[in-house]
């Protein structure tokens, strides 16, 4: 069966973001693609449905995604409004699918919805969805708490530097896991990725392997 895992990033950046762990996902046994957006420039719904046009494209049997920071509440919102019939497993690395503390602090700036863009200004507003029950989710949160997030506002412990645990959290998710990593290290760690692997696999964390 040949299975393929999407990676989508977050807020502000490009598919580059992801080309590390990109390449340790097709260690893993899997294609791995990246799908790149502009964040600040189009909104939640047209990002979303390029996703799935993206998602379609895909010479599959099954498609898993891997979402960081906003790619997971995007790929949530893709699969809301237009759904992958090939979905597999999802995982989100350090979305805010409660909210983020750190956005609504930018959001009172002057210019503030400008900075933060399009798509992440519109999730915050209305568009939380929760599709665990349709869809096995696995979370993985930081709690190495440095990052601009922190310097922007207080958030409350634990969080990653710009998330917070208690932000990750859906009412369905499948799983959930808490690895000593900051926001941005997330796109680099070598736990996180082992994480991914061991959700996309077989749908729970592996909690036998070391997180430091």
């Amino acid at each position: 069966m040949r299975e393929s895992v999407i990676l989508v990033h977050g807020v502000w950046m490009r598919g580059w973001a992801f080309a590390l762990q990109r390449q340790r996902v097709q260690a893993c046994g899997y294609t791995a693609r990246t799908f790149s957006y502009a964040s600040v420039e189009q909104d939640l719904d047209s990002n979303a449905r390029r996703l799935a046009a993206f998602a379609r494209e895909q010479s599959a049997d099954v498609v898993h995604f891997v979402g960081h920071s906003l790619g997971g509440l995007l790929t949530l919102r893709m699969l809301d409004i237009e759904p992958e019939p090939r979905t597999g497993r999802i995982v989100l690395v350090g979305s805010p699918w409660g909210g983020s503390a750190a956005a609504r602090a930018v959001h009172r700036w002057p210019g503030g919805d400008t900075l933060l863009g399009h798509t992440l200004t519109q999730w915050t507003d209305d568009r939380r969805t929760d599709l665990g029950g349709r869809y096995p989710i696995g979370v993985i949160a930081g709690s190495m708490g440095f990052g601009v997030g922190s310097v922007i506002t207080r958030l409350p412990r634990p969080h990653d530097g710009t998330v917070t645990v208690a932000e990750t959290r859906l009412p369905t998710m499948a799983d959930h896991i808490v690895l000593p990593v900051t926001h941005t290290g997330m796109l680099t760690s070598k736990s996180v990725v082992q994480q991914v692997c061991a959700f996309l696999q077989g749908g729970r964390f592996d909690r036998s392997v070391p997180t430091a």
